[in-house]
């Protein structure tokens, strides 16, 4: 008796009808298409989200170190991939972490609109001015008990007068950037309305005529803070980085595992450990936002939460690696320690590019 067969969808090779996939390509032989069948293929072959990932987040979150021992071991079809796993939870983490982003830029524009905000106000200024003066005038009344003479108390005086008026100047002729970058902004405002060319108001704001390029493109960036107060753009080009840094700070988190651990397998072994632990970081970061939006949780509650992922770092590499409790804690606070340097360093790094190219 002849067997029915039944033609591929996809790569149109014939196979048995009782066969539920192509034995050639792997599709479905029933595959139509219904908006649950199409969601589902959307999201399994970009995040893997099968049961595999549900297998894998409980571990993930309460057994540290077990996945990427689980994974090194061969158990590569039973647990979702690390970097499956570090895609899906980042793209919860930064589309939950978005909302935060956008309420602050909002605060710091509608901060900037008003700059005066961020200023000391005219009487704080006078209260500091009355408190300078009677320190002065205890200073002359017992100068002789303080060993100074006339002239020591001129000088003082001299010196403080000329501190406090400068602070005022400062204040009132609008010098935000404070003593980094000491012009008057009323000046180049005068400038601007002048229509002066952007040269000579860059050399107005301290750069030197002599200016490379880099000089150059500094003071340009600055000019542009100064005319529209760009601090939210600044912020919102700082956040928008971060997930293209963290491609490089994961490695390097991956590198400094390798250091300590050199005689514990193949650079490949300590990522995966660093992939599975940075999805707990973002998974618990993702919970900590989406609480706080709703419920207000106490500061230390916060820093409790921050200080559980060290001791969770802590005990996975300890069962991970397979070492003593002191030798493993001694490691994961020198490896802690180590990545915060880079994580500065980066910080910096991206705080410059973000000023320089929002």
């Amino acid at each position: 008796m002849s067997q029915e067969l039944h033609k591929c969808s996809n790569c149109e090779q014939p196979f048995d009808e009782s066969y539920k996939f192509c034995p050639y390509c792997g599709q479905k032989s029933d595959d139509d298409l219904t908006l649950g069948v199409l969601f589902y293929n959307t999201i399994s072959n970009y995040f893997s989200f099968d049961a595999r990932f549900f297998k894998s987040f409980v571990p993930l979150m309460i057994k540290p170190g077990f996945l990427p021992k689980k994974f090194v071991s061969g158990k590569r079809l039973t647990y979702i991939h690390p970097a499956q796993m570090y895609l899906f939870v980042s793209v919860i983490f930064f589309f939950v972490f978005g909302f935060n982003v956008r309420e602050s830029r909002a605060s710091i524009d509608k901060a900037m609109q008003k700059p005066e905000q961020l200023l000391p106000k005219e009487e704080e200024l006078q209260e500091a001015t009355k408190v300078i003066d009677s320190v002065m005038n205890e200073v002359k009344s017992n100068q002789e008990i303080m060993g100074m003479s006339g002239e020591d108390v001129e000088q003082l005086d001299s010196i403080i007068t000329e501190k406090s008026s400068e602070r005022y100047d400062s204040r009132r002729s609008g010098n935000v950037l404070g003593t980094s970058f000491s012009y008057k902004e009323s000046k180049i405002d005068s400038m601007l309305e002048k229509g002066v060319p952007e040269k000579e108001i860059y050399i107005a704001m301290g750069m030197k005529e002599d200016a490379g390029a880099f000089q150059q493109k500094f003071f340009s960036q600055l000019l542009k803070f100064h005319k529209e107060r760009g601090l939210g753009a600044i912020y919102q080009t700082f956040i928008d980085s971060i997930p293209i840094t963290l491609f490089f700070l994961l490695p390097i988190f991956g590198l400094l595992l390798k250091l300590f651990f050199y005689k514990k397998g193949r650079y490949a072994h300590h990522l995966v450990f660093s992939f599975y632990f940075f999805s707990f970081l973002f998974t618990v970061l993702s919970i900590d936002l989406i609480i706080n939006r709703f419920i207000d949780i106490p500061d230390f509650l916060d820093w409790l939460l921050a200080l559980s992922t060290f001791f969770y770092f802590f005990i996975g590499v300890k069962r991970y690696y397979g070492q003593g409790w002191i030798l493993s804690y001694i490691k994961s606070s020198a490896v802690s320690l180590f990545f915060s340097f880079a994580v500065l360093i980066a910080a910096i790094g991206l705080g410059v590019f973000a000023f320089m190219y929002y």
